[in-house]
């Protein structure tokens, strides 16, 4: 067993592959052979992921504030707190806070090979807007 006490270090998400201001709390990043990682993220207002995709799909749950998500050709999803997205391997999306609100989620993931995202292009102000 192996606790990680409370405080652990709040970090700025990489700007390379969000838009607007993000800050992340790692949760666990689980030792090999498990897989799994979780990281409780807060977005400003207007602030988001660039579409992205993971290898073993991903799990958001909202814990606070009001956001966006959004799959690849599909319309963009109001969530609240209290709602689990389920994202499928392979599926292109983004999610995000409103642009008025922020939000926290929790996201986990699995990595595969070492790998838990292929970061792609940014969302536009237009997809964003919808």
């Amino acid at each position: 067993m192996d606790i990680h006490k409370n405080g652990r270090k709040t970090i700025f998400a990489n700007p390379d592959y969000f838009t607007g201001k993000v800050w992340q709390e790692p949760i666990v990043t689980a030792p090999e052979p498990a897989r799994v990682r979780a990281v409780n993220v807060t977005f400003a207002p207007g602030a988001r992921t660039n579409w992205h995709t993971h290898p073993l799909g991903q799990t958001l749950h909202v814990t606070s504030g009001e956001g966006r998500a959004c799959v690849w050709g599909g319309e963009i999803q109001v969530i609240r707190p209290g709602d689990t997205v389920w994202i499928p391997p392979g599926e292109k999306h983004w999610h995000g806070a409103g642009p008025e609100t922020a939000i926290v989620h929790v996201a986990i993931h699995e990595a595969l090979d070492g790998k838990h995202i292929d970061w792609l292009e940014p969302v536009t102000d237009e997809q964003y807007a919808g």
